[in-house]
């Protein structure tokens, strides 16, 4: 039988934490003097209060936790903490439609980065830094937050991490689940430290640096700005933003063994060598398509055009220093191809994962050779050892899931008036949480002119994403609920 009630504690509990994240950006608020500091404290008390008195309800609560209850938390952890995420953007004004709000919000859990917002810079300091925030927190998983800072949780706490960490194969860096997500944490908290640093040398203001430090770690790609980095004009910025945007779709298991110098660890990882070749090769194309096809670009500008938006888009950020629709079109798609590749497993990114495009383009090719020696034994490997069938299966069904789900929602899209092109880019980013897609969501553009239903219908594909389909999908079939 379901434990109805430790999930109501659990979900109060984590109601709580958002609420005092909230009183953080109530201080830069006050800070700069704006006017929205009373709407986050406002905010802040709906959800302690809140959350509160629903762990003060259930308190006593028997501390099981099974599967089912872990993926039921795991799934409405990402909805409860938008729906009242978004409460100091409504409350205020800054958007003031419900739907936009919820929309702007879970697009900044699920560190997809879509926005509606056609003014950025018109917002206060407290918004800014609550909407880079939420990213933040949504990058590392609201659960291995919870898992680091809440010991209770640590009871039977696999199951919320199998559920949350993206990837067929969660990795565990310590026997208990809670030491995990420290050390994780602690290296996420390392590297936003290390890229705001890096970010005020090249000029920015403390407030920015932080705040990009903030969606860049978690491949979120908010910005502060409305033309995001492109803002800024500049190499340096642009190459540190590279720098961590690639590091941040890496496997944070990989961070840590470098930090503990065991680097063989790192340069073996077969992943980790098809991410960067990857990157590195089809950057090599786009340069130069672009040195040859775009007017007095220049060879450093071109590859540094190329290198940004490969590792924006792969690592399922979602920057943009140019408008890349306006390339030939044969760049465009590739750069839509990109779409569904998705950083490696373990990382903050979103998408398919590189672990299962390598398994998956591995398994096809000894497919090949096993109906050449159909007695022959050829298993896939990885990292020198062989995959289990089951998880080869695990992956070839999430890839099918994945592109009946982008074929449904395209055509969901399309119903709704809009062209192929918009159709394809808005569900490709959503389902992959990138955030700019294609024709009327580009770069250069925004989802502020989608209908309501497709905001709704598009924030749901973001959560499927970013939860690996399965998290939620099981809660939609009836042997989930049958007890």
């Amino acid at each position: 039988m379901l434990n109805y009630r430790f999930i109501l504690y659990v979900l109060g509990l984590l109601l709580i934490i958002e609420g005092f994240f909230m009183l953080v950006s109530g201080g830069v608020a006050f800070l700069y003097g704006e006017y929205d500091l009373v709407y986050h404290l406002i905010s802040s008390a709906v959800c302690i209060v809140l959350g509160g008195g629903v762990a003060f309800l259930t308190y006593g609560v028997e501390k099981h936790i099974g599967k089912r209850e872990g993926y039921i938390i795991v799934s409405m952890v990402w909805v409860v903490f938008s729906i009242f995420g978004l409460l100091p953007f409504w409350l205020s004004g800054a958007i003031p439609s419900f739907t936009d709000a919820f929309f702007e919000t879970m697009s900044g859990f699920t560190t997809t980065g879509s926005s509606i917002l056609t003014d950025i810079e018109s917002l206060p300091h407290g918004l800014l830094f609550w909407r880079s925030l939420i990213q933040w927190l949504g990058g590392m998983g609201i659960i291995v937050l919870s898992l680091a800072i809440l010991p209770i949780l640590g009871v039977g706490g696999m199951q919320l991490f199998v559920a949350e960490v993206p990837g067929p194969i969660p990795d565990k860096l310590h026997p208990r689940i809670a030491e995990t997500a420290k050390r994780l944490w602690v290296i996420y908290l390392l590297f936003t430290f290390s890229e705001a640093v890096l970010l005020m040398f090249g000029g920015i203001t403390l407030f920015d640096a932080v705040c990009h430090s903030f969606t860049t770690m978690a491949t979120g790609g908010y910005s502060t700005k409305q033309a995001s980095i492109a803002f800024y004009d500049s190499a340096y910025i642009q190459y540190v933003i590279i720098l961590f945007m690639f590091i941040a779709g890496a496997n944070f298991t990989l961070s840590y063994h470098a930090f503990h110098g065991r680097f063989k660890k790192v340069f073996h990882n077969e992943e980790l060598r098809y991410y960067l070749g990857f990157v590195l090769g089809i950057s090599a194309i786009i340069a130069g398509v672009l040195f040859f096809t775009e007017d007095n670009l220049g060879l450093e500008k071109s590859i540094r055009d190329a290198l940004f938006q490969v590792v924006s888009i792969i690592t399922t950020t979602g920057y943009a220093t140019v408008d890349y629709l306006l390339w030939v079109p044969f760049l465009s798609l590739m750069i839509f191809t990109l779409m569904f590749f998705g950083g490696s497993a373990g990382s903050t990114g979103g998408g398919i994962k590189i672990v299962r495009v390598v398994l998956l383009l591995k398994n096809s090719y000894y497919e090949l050779k096993r109906l050449i020696h159909p007695n022959a034994l050829i298993p896939v490997r990885l990292n020198n050892r062989a995959v289990s069938q089951t998880i080869v299966t695990n992956v070839l069904a999430f890839v099918v899931f994945y592109i009946i789900i982008f074929s449904i929602g395209t055509i969901v899209m399309s119903i709704m008036g809009f062209d192929m092109e918009t159709s394809l880019g808005a569900v490709a980013t959503s389902l992959g949480n990138i955030g700019p897609g294609l024709g009327e969501v580009g770069p250069s553009e925004n989802f502020a002119n989608i209908p309501a239903f497709g905001k709704w219908f598009l924030s749901f594909l973001m959560l499927l994403g970013r939860l690996e389909l399965f998290t939620v999908l099981l809660l939609f079939t009836h042997a989930f609920w049958k007890e």
